[in-house]
């Protein structure tokens, strides 16, 4: 269950999380092992679910999307097969050949380069490469990579420009922003439209609190959620944003 703050003149309104029910049918059969917030669209509810750490899953329709899938089979026990899997970058906390390799046989994959090169057949037989700016689609879900980089001149060798992806993503009129490992570079404040976006906060590797609420005030997303955040603070981060957007406090942690 997430916790969702909005800080208006410092106060912080907390809710708790609302789930939407549907009449049964196949689409939602998939979907209905999902746990977490749902968000309506134009073209049915998407369902956000959170695993652990940078690993998610977007529920919409019939469609499961796996976002960077670590840990292990057990992680995603009882839980509907891929239909498509988004990987960020090569860093073993968002790629995991043996999570892979149990979880993905015959699902397509979408990823950089370097992470294509390093899968063994048959997952490399349905894994396709996409580079910044280049746009695919996974059914009626369409799907840009964009750059995520580091910027801070000691963290450069983290994630260098050009070769790793965060993601844009369309639910029906809903646009969702995966970041992955990324500091705030000028192709996330440029954003526009977001809806929904997921944004990491750890050092060394990505951004201060300050840095990502600072993007957040560049971009404008309506819903934020900060994830990758293991040795921050999301609530510092919740209280620097203020009311430029609703922050969605999830524990990504959770055993």
């Amino acid at each position: 269950m997430s916790t969702y703050y909005t800080a208006l003149g410092g106060l912080v309104l907390a809710a708790a999380t609302l789930l939407y029910g549907v009449a049964a049918s196949p689409a939602f059969a998939q979907t209905s092992a999902l746990k977490g917030d749902v968000v309506e669209t134009s073209a049915g509810n998407l369902v956000i679910h959170p695993v652990n750490h940078a690993s998610l899953l977007l529920g919409f329709g019939d469609q499961v999307i796996y976002v960077d899938p670590v840990g292990g089979a057990a992680k995603y026990d009882g839980l509907p097969k891929p239909t498509a899997i988004l990987i960020t970058h090569s860093h073993p906390d968002h790629f995991d050949p043996p999570t892979l390799a149990a979880i993905g046989s015959g699902v397509p994959i979408l990823a950089p380069k370097a992470v294509v090169d390093g899968l063994a057949e048959p997952l490399k037989a349905n894994a396709k490469p996409i580079a910044n700016g280049e746009t695919s689609a996974l059914g009626a879900i369409k799907l840009t990579a964009v750059p995520a980089y580091n910027t801070t001149t000691d963290r450069l060798q983290y994630h260098p420009k050009g070769a790793f992806n965060g993601y844009v993503l369309t639910f029906g009129d809903k646009t969702v922003y995966i970041a992955g490992d990324t500091e705030d570079t000028p192709e996330m404040r440029a954003l526009t439209g977001i809806d929904i976006a997921f944004l990491p906060m750890n050092l060394p590797y990505t951004m201060t609190e300050a840095q990502a609420a600072d993007a957040v005030k560049a971009f404008h997303p309506r819903i934020v959620y900060p994830y990758h955040y293991k040795g921050s603070d999301p609530a510092k981060f919740a209280a620097l944003v203020g009311d430029a957007a609703e922050v969605r406090l999830v524990d990504w942690y959770a055993e």
